[in-house]
């Protein structure tokens, strides 16, 4: 049975497909309110006859995604939430529900990618969010902030100021970030991305203390490569790794 797989984020939305254990090459696109139907239309023209969702994006684009998969003629989208355990994972959340779909399906993807490995998990989207897996699959909790781009908008938002010299192109050119920045604009940029390394790096120092060993580092996310070359540390992108949590889950589903 050839199922879809869908990541659905804050801003932007990932999707692929899973068949004979194969998952296919990812797809994705940024998505906001007024263009929520179309992105779900898109997405439900992928073929597949199961629907498997994470998604925190809310209900607007939950809602899109159903009615576009009753319009394709699909079954009901399956929205995966948080559990205590699963795939040799153990949530480390008191109330498990409390953590994210999106956190607790990467770490499933993690897990599979490396098994009996220490790994710091960390995905740079819309917030920062860094989750902590012992090498037994304990998962020891995790840090949220935002991620540099919401950093950014922040500064721009609530400072008359810095808005006013930040100049109409304050949201361009992320990716090309230097260290000191010589306009407002470029400061901007340089400053989220490096508080955001300068975070990880941190929790990185932290984890080997608590774990009293060195978890890989693994570095996913639409801003990573805004964060990657500040980073002093070793590092492994994994982009996917929500949608081979996702993969995991239907193969173990359709045992």
């Amino acid at each position: 049975m050839k199922q879809l797989l869908i990541d659905a984020g804050n801003t932007r939305l990932k999707w692929a497909t899973l068949q004979g254990g194969r998952l296919g090459r990812s797809r994705a696109l940024e998505w906001n309110a007024r263009g929520v139907a179309a992105i779900a239309r898109t997405v439900m023209r992928t073929s597949g006859e199961r629907v498997l969702v994470c998604s925190v994006a809310g209900a607007a684009l939950e809602r899109a995604l159903r009615q576009a998969a009753r319009a394709a003629g699909k079954g009901p989208p399956q929205f995966v939430r948080s559990t205590r355990h699963a795939a040799g994972v153990r949530n480390g959340y008191v109330q498990t529900w409390r953590l994210g779909a999106d956190r607790w399906v990467a770490m499933l993807g993690a897990r599979a990618l490396y098994p009996g490995r220490a790994l710091c998990v960390v995905d740079v989207g819309t917030a920062l969010t860094l989750d902590l897996l012992d090498a037994h699959g304990r998962h020891r909790g995790g840090l949220l902030v935002p991620g540099p781009a919401l950093m950014v908008d922040s500064l721009l938002n609530y400072t008359a100021g810095i808005r006013a010299r930040a100049g109409p192109r304050a949201g361009a050119g992320r990716r090309g970030a230097v260290r000191f920045g010589r306009s407002t604009r470029a400061g901007l940029l340089s400053g989220s991305a490096m508080a955001c390394a300068a975070l990880i790096e941190r929790a990185l120092r932290e984890a080997r203390s608590e774990l009293r060993g060195r978890p890989r580092l693994l570095l996913a996310g639409g801003g990573a490569a805004q964060v990657a070359p500040l980073l002093s540390v070793a590092h492994v992108r994994a982009d996917d790794l929500v949608l081979r949590g996702l993969a995991l889950l239907a193969a173990l589903d359709s045992r």
